[in-house]
């Protein structure tokens, strides 16, 4: 229960602090784009995609975490690129009142980034948490045959297998690309083990 509490009213916090700077960052971006010459919904839209680029590359990054999977190159550099947009933005429109109003106005922007690493942080431990304790108190009925089989097996044998069954199977046999996708390695690792199961050329 204390967990759950500490959890839940840290989540609040980091939330409120992310609505608060984002309410404040947007305000700072919006004003630096109408005193540039934009008007209307330019000016009111363009401080979003700033903000939102940053929210849907931290999104990608934690699925990928979530999946253990590779992080995509484009998330790391949209996450990186709306980051620097957004400080840069804070920074332009306090610098009119010298180093001390600039980093003021960079704080909010600096706030919300900040807002969304934690809250990344947050659902990657609740979800790693989530995982191990389902995997520790398993309480469906464990699948019968080959289901269970496979769970046993190395990562090498269900590929081979896979591929090795897809061959003799009607319809077109499974690619190595598609075996990659599914278990999520590298293509080049499921064409040695395909390449390595293959019998040698007679003595």
């Amino acid at each position: 229960m204390t967990d759950r509490l500490i959890r839940l009213t840290t989540a609040l916090a980091v939330v409120a602090v992310a609505a608060v700077a984002a309410v404040i960052s947007y305000s700072h971006a919006f004003e630096l784009v109408r005193a540039h010459g934009e008007t209307g919904a330019t000016a009111r839209l363009v401080p979003l995609t700033v903000d939102g680029l940053i929210w849907a590359a931290s999104m990608v990054i934690l699925d990928a975490s979530r999946r253990q999977r590779p992080i995509p190159a484009l998330a790391e550099w949209s996450l990186a690129v709306g980051i620097v947009a957004t400080v840069g933005a804070n920074v332009a429109h306090g610098a009119a009142h010298g180093l001390i109003g600039a980093l003021v106005s960079a704080w909010p922007a600096l706030a919300l980034v900040g807002s969304f690493e934690l809250l990344m942080t947050l659902t990657r431990t609740a979800s790693s948490r989530q995982a191990a304790a389902s995997g520790g108190h398993r309480t469906e009925p464990e699948p019968p045959g080959p289901s269970r089989t496979e769970a046993e097996q190395p990562l090498e044998q269900l590929v081979l297998a896979e591929y090795q069954a897809n061959l003799h199977g009607p319809g077109r046999p499974v690619s190595q690309r598609q075996l990659a996708e599914k278990h999520g390695i590298d293509r080049r690792r499921v064409k040695k083990i395909i390449a390595d199961a293959r019998p040698g050329p007679p003595a």
